[in-house]
């Protein structure tokens, strides 16, 4: 069974910081684009941050500065580091990511492409 686990989350003042983790783990042969996502009360789901397989990252206007996205391939794991938190960066955390399941075997050796999400850890950031 294939899972995304976010942890991390909490309550922090304004201008404090929090490092979220999330960790992947199931029949998981390659891990392609990761991404956080946050979605805030009354409002839509928004990327904040994304990495490749190879590093690249790129990160929502909000956030440039004061977020940082990375991965530890060996892991299956990604990570937000998020400092400098403002109140409107309060939200439910999301990750995301682009999977690449097996090796199953029926007949032949085959794999499976699917996209999954994490249940989501809660940020609230008091002012």
């Amino acid at each position: 069974q294939v899972q995304l686990v976010e942890s991390g989350g909490g309550l922090v003042q304004a201008g404090g910081s929090l490092r979220l983790s999330c960790a992947a783990s199931g029949s998981i042969f390659s891990i392609n684009g990761m991404g956080w996502y946050r979605q805030a009360p009354g409002k839509q789901r928004e990327l904040v941050a994304a990495i490749t397989s190879g590093g690249r990252t790129n990160y929502a206007d909000s956030v440039k500065g004061r977020f940082t996205i990375s991965r530890d391939n060996a892991k299956n794991t990604m990570y937000l580091q998020m400092d400098s938190l403002k109140p409107e960066d309060t939200a439910i955390y999301y990750c995301n990511a682009d999977l690449l399941l097996g090796p199953y075997y029926r007949g032949d050796y085959y794999y499976n492409r699917d996209d999954y999400w994490g249940q989501g850890t809660q940020v609230t950031v008091s002012s």
